[in-house]
């Protein structure tokens, strides 16, 4: 008999504001039930249709600085102008329990994660043209100008940090793009040493004959 696997597989995902992150998401967890998703802190205002709790934890500057000191969180960045952060307590208590957590977090802090937890698994979307970035930011109809030229810059940068990440994914559709993903998490969870204390018994069996 097979057991669960004792430790979960940190996942993070990245992209461009405007790459779709939160749609591919959404099909994701629609297809990968027993994955959690970790809801991030941050002090921007809520956007149309966004709830607390489930979109992001929405907190005030002065809250958030204040989990800071107190080191609550795994990572946090500042970006145009207001904080992200990950909450530590919640992703060690999932991992420990053998539940994959998924992230969706800025560059800055994926590459703090990924110097806290080196088996983290970071995956980076791109959409397939930057032009094509630039109409769904404009397409969003949300931001005035010089927001999205913020945006698109800011954009620019993000794409130097890619050899960063461990696997890149093009979102030219939310259905490719998923099932990409799904594979890619397929294959980690195939690694010896994920599968390695599952069969340890027969292992074990097998070399005492």
């Amino acid at each position: 008999m097979t057991k669960k696997k004792t430790k979960g597989t940190l996942i993070v995902l990245s992209g461009p504001s405007g790459v779709g992150k939160s749609t591919v998401i959404a099909e994701l967890l629609s297809e990968r039930e027993d994955i959690h998703f970790s809801v991030s802190y941050t002090t921007r205002a809520p956007r149309v249709g966004e709830a607390d709790g489930v979109d992001y934890c929405f907190v005030s500057r002065e809250e958030f600085e204040g989990m800071i000191e107190r080191e609550e969180f795994l990572e946090y960045a500042k970006y145009v102008d207001n904080y992200y952060g990950t909450s530590l307590k919640v992703i060690q208590d999932k991992l420990d329990q053998g539940v994959d957590v998924l992230l969706e977090i800025e560059v800055q802090g994926a590459a703090t994660v990924k110097q806290k937890c080196p088996d983290a698994v970071l995956i980076f979307v791109i959409p397939p043209t930057f032009e094509e970035l630039s109409r769904r930011l404009h397409g969003r109809a949300t931001d005035d100008e010089s927001v999205i030229q913020g945006r698109l810059e800011r954009a620019k940068k993000e794409y130097q940090h890619i050899p960063l990440y461990d696997y890149l994914v093009i979102n030219d559709s939310v259905p490719n793009a998923t099932q990409e993903i799904l594979s890619i998490l397929a294959a980690e969870g195939c690694r010896v040493k994920q599968r390695l204390p599952m069969i340890q018994t027969q292992i074990e069996g097998v070399t005492a004959l």
